[in-house]
């Protein structure tokens, strides 16, 4: 062990990178940096028929866009360490923690039936540790897996930082195939190899990985080498307590990005997923990494809760810089068949309407007010703009036009001229005027976008919806 906290995320690249996978890298990313260690990110690729390339980009491009950036680059790939897997288990051969194994894929699967038919927990009976196969011949053109010969007794244990002490009695323990007959390893025995190597000191990961531990550490002392820290942070369940899917909300990290969040409101929310500090819930980046301790990680399984992800996202975006929200929404206007040049400077109509939107999506679709087919619908003009709200709106468009002042107060102040004149409430001047000139019976601020809009524009469709063209 050495003095410095070096961290490691090791996903397969078999699939998208998921919002469990996400938790633990943003853990293990921020222990290393709250202690000035080392983030590795690690390809565990072994599973060749299941693992892609388009996978190993999605893990790439879903961290970049958390900012989670890595220390060692490349990262290292499993697939590309073979060897020394094979001289790993090579030694634990000669030393005799280890053996090779010939039995078929047909006689273990036999050895399993008879076992559930016995009520038994089914587990490699040791048919070809040495002892066993005294005298055996090994069958023919087979190509044995290696085996890691467990130990038979006592306890193997660790004390958690997340979890407390917890042990296994090696009895519950059968040996394990570590290198296949092909000199792939194993999951268990690749970790432990690489984590060796690569001088990993804290081992944060899910809680589902807490059986595979007691047989890392008994590689780890079979290897000679002290086993690093465990941490296993708590699952992610769904709001009903079952676990988490796709019907709860949870898609891999990059739609959150498509669906238009913002990724310091993802990082928040992710960080938030069995991990606090007192009563914070919006935080930033550098007060996470400064606060994050793995004492304040909970025992009990987080709850994702898609309303507080987009709550949280609202509030992010209030925030942000309105020209960093205008690039991020451009693509997303003209993707909806809006045109930017068509109105006024996109960076204004963020500062307008991003408090009233909760995703960059619907930031987008408000926009389209300004940007987008402002025609209303038959069936709307007619309900709207009527022969009793035509003249209000002509007298309306009257007073615009006259204005030398076209800003929100000035509009304002002739639309209460207009009401005041015909003695009407503002719903029945407000929904008409807001029918001819957007489309649409709601809109933010009626001066506001007036104002934004523009004076030629307001007055065209005016002039188109009232009659006076």
């Amino acid at each position: 062990m050495t003095d410095k906290f070096i961290t490691r995320f090791a996903p397969s690249p078999t699939g998208y990178l998921h919002i469990g996978g996400a938790r633990t890298a943003l853990f293990c990313w921020a222990y290393a940096r709250r202690h000035g260690g080392t983030f590795i990110l690690r390809i565990e690729d072994t599973d060749v028929e299941r693992s892609t390339e388009a996978a190993v980009d999605k893990i790439y491009e879903s961290l970049r866009w958390l900012d989670l950036g890595w220390d060692v680059v490349p990262p290292p790939r499993q697939m590309q360490r073979l060897p020394r897997y094979q001289e790993a288990a090579a030694q634990l051969l000669k030393a005799g923690k280890a053996y090779h194994c010939y039995a078929s894929k047909e006689e273990l699967e036999a050895l399993r039936e008879q076992q559930r038919a016995r009520n038994e927990k089914p587990r490699y009976d040791g048919r070809w540790r040495p002892e066993n196969a005294r005298g055996k011949t090994p069958p023919a053109g087979v190509q044995p897996v290696v085996r890691f010969r467990n130990p038979d007794d006592g306890i193997v244990g660790w004390r958690d930082l997340v979890k407390g002490p917890i042990e296994f009695a090696n009895a519950e323990l059968d040996d394990l195939v570590i290198l296949r007959g092909d000199g792939v390893p194993t999951y268990n025995f690749g970790v432990v190899v690489d984590d060796i190597d690569m001088h990993i000191t804290h081992c944060i990961r899910g809680d589902d990985h807490v059986n595979n531990t007691p047989r890392q550490i008994n590689i780890y002392h079979a290897l000679g080498v002290p086993p690093p820290l465990f941490a296993h942070v708590p699952m992610i369940l769904g709001t009903d307590g079952e676990r988490l899917s796709k019907r709860h909300g949870a898609v891999g990290v990059l739609e959150y990005r498509d669906r238009g969040y913002l990724p310091e409101a993802v990082l928040n929310y992710f960080a938030r997923l069995g991990w606090s500090h007192g009563d914070a819930e919006i935080f930033s980046r550098e007060q996470f990494v400064g606060w994050f301790d793995l004492e304040h990680v909970s025992h009990a399984a987080a709850r994702f809760d898609p309303e507080k992800l987009t709550w949280l996202n609202q509030e992010y975006m209030k925030v942000a810089a309105d020209d960093r929200l205008a690039a991020e929404v451009l693509p997303r206007l003209e993707r909806l068949g809006g045109r930017p040049d068509a109105g006024p400077p996109l960076e204004a109509v963020m500062g307008l309407l991003k408090t009233r939107c909760d995703t960059l999506e619907t930031l987008a679709a408000e926009a389209m007010l300004f940007y987008g087919n402002a025609e209303p619908a038959p069936g709307l003009l007619v309900e709207h703009v009527t022969d009793a709200s035509r003249p209000v709106l002509r007298e309306l468009a009257a007073k615009f036009e006259a204005l030398t002042d076209w800003t929100p107060p000035a509009l304002g102040a002739a639309v209460k001229e207009v009401l005041a004149l015909h003695k009407i409430k503002m719903p029945a001047l407000a929904i008409p005027l807001r029918v001819a000139v957007f489309g649409r019976t709601q809109t933010p601020d009626l001066s506001a976008v007036l104002a934004l809009l523009g004076r030629e524009r307001t007055l065209a469709r005016l002039s188109r919806h009232t009659g006076l063209t």
